[in-house]
């Protein structure tokens, strides 16, 4: 199981960036909520998903990361230079947690959701679990939180009550100037 943290201080592909996160306590959302802005990289970040091909980091792009209080996901609203919507990544994770220097982490469980802008979405890295559980790497426990997480959202996404599509379009916007939060 990987740690990974809010700030991706050893993402080796970034050259320049800026972060920022504080605690938000709302009717719509208890967690920590971080901006990771690029600006600059050795070179884009390019995904395919069903087909499509299309870049994830490049710069100018930002990741609004949203670490909600108790629960075993962590959703990465992916945004471009112009600030659009490219793609929303949820990962399952066993738990979250902050560093002492204030940066959100969370130990991921493989399963990954994945929502297009046009609102495709994707399961993957079921064979990485699967594989993890059988090199020994991650518990019987950890294997069913991740399936059951990741169905749990899969289930909110078609029924069309996932609330951070929304809530990252409106985040984006009215919360954050130049890569950090407005005061």
């Amino acid at each position: 199981m990987k740690r990974k943290f809010g700030d991706r201080a050893n993402w080796r592909r970034i050259t320049n960036r800026q972060f920022a996160c504080r605690y938000v306590e709302s009717e719509e959302f208890t967690g920590y909520l971080s901006l990771y802005t690029i600006h600059d990289l050795k070179e884009p970040l390019w995904k395919t998903y069903g087909g499509y091909t299309f870049c994830t980091a490049d710069k100018g792009y930002s990741w609004l990361q949203y670490f909600p209080k108790d629960e075993h996901y962590v959703v990465t609203a992916m945004f471009d230079d112009e600030d659009q919507i490219v793609e929303w990544y949820i990962d399952t994770c066993r738990n979250q947690g902050i560093t002492d220097q204030g940066v959100p982490w969370f130990d991921d469980l493989y399963l990954d959701v994945i929502v297009l802008k046009d609102g495709e979405v994707f399961l993957l890295d079921e064979d990485e679990l699967d594989d993890a559980l059988e090199k020994g790497h991650i518990t019987t426990a950890d294997y069913e939180l991740s399936t059951r997480t990741a169905q749990y959202l899969l289930q909110t996404i078609d029924a069309h009550s996932f609330p951070y599509f929304k809530m990252s379009l409106e985040d984006r916007a009215n919360l954050f100037e130049n890569g950090d939060f407005k005061e």
